[in-house]
């Protein structure tokens, strides 16, 4: 594997602009359990830039889809967009840009394959266009996102869709009217750097299914997909 200064220096090529702050994306990539090893050095993680590129990301592919095809309606779009946010297709994309080896990372985190874990890689893409966003700027942001994307895009133009299991469910339910479901975090088990959550989906007050996984949006898309497999709630809809 490459060094990091070396991983880290392809990734800036790949870009294909100078950093006015550097500062940005290291932080990107600096993953929690790195910073939970070096408590006392006061490192800055990723996850508040994780949660600005998730709100670039849906924006930019939203605008995109809303552009290339004005016969599409609004369910179409939702569920384009669905198959193209998702994890597997961010950590696709993360694993395209070699992003894994870029990632500042603990030990015990690493030991466990976290290079490699979709949900971290997932995380990672969307902590860097969010630095990117705030060093460049929405336009570039977004001309980037695209292109790295465009696998992704045409594989679901194509319909190569990954399941959305929680996209799934609502249109299901929403066939008897204006109804939601809920997902709420039932428990976090493990270390800040390594935990697993466990999310409930409810539908008319009642928990319809239960999921777990590395991250928040893949517990809540098990749940959804216990949902839909093995809930009587929703079957008998």
């Amino acid at each position: 594997m490459q060094s990091y200064k070396e991983a880290l220096g392809c990734l800036k090529d790949k870009l294909g602009f100078a950093w006015r702050n550097e500062d940005f994306i290291i932080q990107a990539l600096t993953h929690s359990s790195f910073t939970y090893e070096n408590r006392q050095d006061g490192v800055i993680n990723n996850q508040r830039l994780e949660f600005l590129g998730d709100a670039v990301l849906e924006l930019v592919v939203s605008d995109y889809l809303y552009r290339y095809n004005m016969d599409w309606d609004e369910g179409e779009l939702t569920k384009m967009r669905a198959a193209i946010v998702c994890e597997p297709s961010l950590a696709r994309v993360a694993g395209d840009l070699e992003l894994g080896n870029c990632l500042r990372m603990g030990k015990g985190e690493e030991r466990s394959g976290g290079r490699e874990r979709p949900s971290i890689l997932a995380d990672a893409f969307e902590a860097l266009l969010g630095a990117i966003y705030l060093d460049q700027g929405l336009e570039c942001a977004g001309r980037l996102a695209v292109q790295f994307l465009m696998p992704v895009f045409k594989d679901v133009f194509e319909g190569r869709l990954e399941r959305d299991y929680k996209t799934e469910l609502q249109e299901i339910v929403q066939q008897r009217g204006n109804e939601q479901v809920q997902y709420v975090i039932l428990k976090e088990d493990g270390p800040d750097h390594n935990k697993i959550f466990t999310a409930g989906v409810f539908y008319r007050g009642e928990i319809a299914g239960r999921g777990a996984g590395r991250s928040k949006k893949d517990a809540e898309q098990q749940a959804a997909k216990s949902a839909l497999t093995d809930s009587g709630l929703i079957n008998g809809l």
